[in-house]
């Protein structure tokens, strides 16, 4: 039952989180060379409901979850903990159970109401109810391990999870096909409900393997006060409230661009089929393909929002100060050159990827978005673990606010199109990255590096010249794009990391950090005369 340090915890989501990423980009590329523009299309109309009404149903409990286990176990209360995670579980049980009926049966509500703007959506959005259920059961015992902040039990689930819900979306959707688009568009997103219930099986192996541990924790601790049910509920309610509607105004976000993208390519004059398919290529293509490179800054959130708590609750204020530097320095050190990377190479990347070029508009006006978006997810970690969960959400509301009457506005325009729903979105993430920022300086005095963010924009400016230049030599030699494409970034890659070990953007200390092979790096760069002591 130990628990992870704060970097060797995010490094173990980070690693969780590429295989699951790329278990899900399998599944991208499949789908939608099986579904087309159109198929994915529909299935992206019914996820982001499902999104918010799992959003709704687990009410902002896990991270509440998190933030009071980490409270407890800094000081000593493991009874206290065990406590707080077996109330939570019972709401949480109760809430999925009532959701669940409630997506079934309202599904032909959403289309009847015109919510949705495809009636042939009715089927994807109906089967994906089972899910809602246990993926909430399942998000209790992530709060809780992540509280006691071990994060190896996330990990091994999540990657669970994903790899079944990958392997039942493909087979339902291939079996599916022949009975018309509507139909595979359900089988896919029928995948979720088994995954989910592969990913809570998981948990709840680790969960009773480490049990007679953490009672021995029980039997052996010195706090004896015993916080009351009805405490330990008002304390889950008032945290996981505003972080239900932070979690919330996530799918909210992507219900915008639902109810607001296609009927405006409409009014800009593109036809209902043409509409449909430019929305699967924003939403099926360019989002999960710019949400890619923050799997590390997703990552650090969730770390921080345990680490953050517990150096809080102990009056540590240099070590959070510490912990949201090195966590804001590494998402830069990945945004910056995933940004100009994916910038300079989107139809390329698109059209190895999806099989098709047609998403590279939207995936290079989006590509900005991934450095805004690591900012904002560590601002949202450090303000939750600090206790003030109500600040993201407002931020969010605002920021959504400007997305709306962008979207709005833009995406009628013929001369924008979706390029304009694409830019609402990078101004979605930047007006919430920027206010985030403002808090965070004013709780814990800190502020973005300017030296070290401006050594890694210096470093991916000169990777984005050696990335131009190798795609273009390899594609006058081979005529192939995709070999081009992962040459491409493959030395961009290389040039990047050394161009930021001569200008000093990493140095040793830095790597020595780094879990199990930090010290052998180190030995390794010294020896070849790139790494500035």
């Amino acid at each position: 039952m130990s628990k992870d340090t704060f970097l060797k915890g995010a490094l173990i989501l980070t690693v969780a989180g590429i295989v699951v990423k790329l278990i899900g980009s399998v599944n991208r590329i499949l789908l939608s060379r099986l579904l087309g523009g159109e198929g994915i299309g529909l299935y992206q109309m019914a996820y982001p409901i499902y999104l918010l009404a799992l959003s709704v149903s687990s009410a902002g409990i896990p991270v509440a979850i998190s933030i009071i286990v980490a409270e407890k176990i800094a000081l000593g209360d493991y009874r206290g903990a065990s406590r707080v995670f077996r109330i939570s579980l019972a709401v949480l049980a109760i809430t999925g159970l009532a959701f669940t009926f409630l997506l079934y049966f309202g599904a032909g509500w959403l289309i009847d109401a015109h919510f949705v703007r495809d009636p042939r959506a009715y089927y994807a959005i109906a089967v994906l109810a089972p899910a809602i259920f246990f993926v909430t059961v399942l998000s209790s015992y992530r709060g809780y391990f992540q509280g006691l902040q071990m994060m190896t039990p996330t990990a091994v689930s999540q990657i669970i999870e994903q790899f079944f819900r990958v392997v039942t979306m493909i087979l339902f959707a291939y079996l599916l096909l022949p009975q018309g688009i509507e139909f595979a568009a359900a089988g896919a997103s029928f995948g979720a409900a088994p995954g989910a219930a592969a990913g809570l099986i998981v948990l709840i192996y680790f969960y009773w393997r480490g049990k007679r541990d953490f009672q021995r924790h029980i039997d052996n601790q010195t706090v004896l006060n015993r916080e009351s049910g009805i405490s330990i509920i008002s304390r889950i309610v008032k945290l996981a409230l505003p972080v239900s509607l932070a979690n919330i105004m996530l799918p909210v976000v992507s219900s915008i661009d639902l109810f607001i993208v296609p009927a405006r390519l409409e009014a800009a004059g593109f036809s209902v089929e043409h509409a449909t398919e430019l929305f699967g290529y924003l939403t099926g293509m360019a989002v999960p393909l710019v949400n890619l490179p923050t799997i590390l800054t997703a990552s650090l959130a969730a770390s921080l929002v345990p680490a953050v708590s517990e150096a809080f609750t102990l009056n540590n204020r240099q070590q959070v100060l510490q912990r949201t530097k090195t966590a804001m320095r590494i998402s830069n050190l990945i945004t910056i050159p995933a940004f100009i990377g994916m910038w300079l190479l989107a139809e390329p990347i698109s059209l190895m990827l999806y099989s098709t070029p047609n998403a590279g508009t939207s995936i290079a006006v989006m590509s900005i978005g991934v450095f805004l978006l690591g900012i904002h997810q560590v601002t949202t970690g450090v303000l939750q673990g600090l206790g003030h969960t109500a600040i993201p959400v407002v931020n969010m509301a605002i920021s959504a606010g400007v997305k709306i009457i962008m979207s709005w506005v833009l995406t009628a325009m013929p001369e924008f199109g979706i390029k304009g729903a694409a830019w609402a979105t990078n101004a979605d993430f930047g007006v919430a990255a920027l206010l985030n920022m403002i808090f965070v300086y004013r709780y814990v005095g800190f502020s973005l590096d300017i030296k070290d963010t401006l050594r890694a924009v210096v470093a991916a400016a000169v990777m984005g010249g050696a990335v131009l230049i190798t795609y273009d030599t390899v594609m006058t030699r081979l005529l192939h794009n995709s070999i081009a494409t992962l040459v491409a970034i493959a030395v961009g890659g290389v040039i990047y990391g050394v161009i930021l070990l001569l200008v000093g953007g990493v140095n040793a200390r830095d790597i020595e950090r780094v879990p199990k092979v930090g010290a052998r790096l180190v030995r390794l760069l010294h020896s070849v005369g790139i790494l500035r002591r």
